[in-house]
């Protein structure tokens, strides 16, 4: 009966372990509640693989794990930690997306930077964080390879880059004017158009909600899933 005790107690470990070796997540369970963990780093991979030598965060991996922890009886909340340089955009706007059209408790925690697509991923928790030192970088859409030369292409961009004001404006409190003048700014970028803002600026432009660090994210997380069954575990009013 020990042995098989330990065998369980083994394979229970391995199975939490498993995620974090494979996807950089976890799962934290406390008296408070079950988080789980996302960590998003180096470049989102799309339909194209990057080279092995490259950290990437592949969104096939990601958009599977966001749908179960949003079907997951055991899970309250999901605290995402954000440290990449941007990537294939309709993949970042796909976990994007998903992350914004869950009904759990979401915050997200921008630590080194979360640049040119990850600032969508930034803003699409509930609550968003950013530490002091953090930077994040605003450009326009950009493509690496044959670009063919005719109108429809500059327009095809143009449309990207729609969603992703759009995105971004519908899921923070920066003012639209404010953001397109950071994306196209000129002189800040030796070698492109655009900006670089650190976190406290991030946080007066009402990009990201405020300062803060993985105390911070958690406390707030923690606040919003106590809220959450609080309400749940209401009665219903009498009509």
């Amino acid at each position: 009966m020990e042995e098989k005790e330990e065998k369980r107690e083994v394979q229970d470990q391995e199975q939490v372990i498993q995620p974090i070796v494979d996807f950089g997540s976890s799962l934290i369970q406390t008296e408070k509640g079950t988080i789980y963990v996302l960590t998003i780093v180096g470049q989102i991979e799309g339909h194209q693989l990057l080279p092995p030598t490259s950290k990437s965060t592949k969104y096939e991996h990601v958009l599977p794990l966001l749908a179960m922890v949003e079907e997951s009886d055991r899970i309250d909340g999901l605290l995402i930690l954000l440290n990449n340089g941007g990537g294939d955009v309709e993949a970042g706007l796909a976990i994007s997306e998903l992350i914004a059209s869950m009904s759990k408790p979401t915050v997200s925690l921008v630590l080194g930077g979360s640049h040119s697509i990850g600032v969508p991923l930034a803003v699409s928790a509930k609550r968003s964080f950013i530490a002091p030192s953090a930077a994040m970088t605003i450009h326009p859409v950009r493509l690496n390879g044959l670009v063919i030369g005719v109108p429809q292409t500059f327009y095809y961009f143009e449309r990207i880059q729609e969603r992703i004001i759009q995105f971004v404006t519908a899921n923070s409190a920066i003012k639209r004017e404010d953001f397109t003048r950071l994306m196209l700014q000129t002189g800040e970028l030796a070698a492109d158009v655009g900006s670089v803002i650190y976190g406290e600026e991030a946080v007066e432009l009402g990009l990201i909600d405020k300062i803060g660090g993985l105390s911070d994210a958690l406390d707030c997380l923690h606040g919003m899933i106590g809220e959450k069954k609080r309400d749940h575990g209401a009665p219903e009013e009498k009509k």
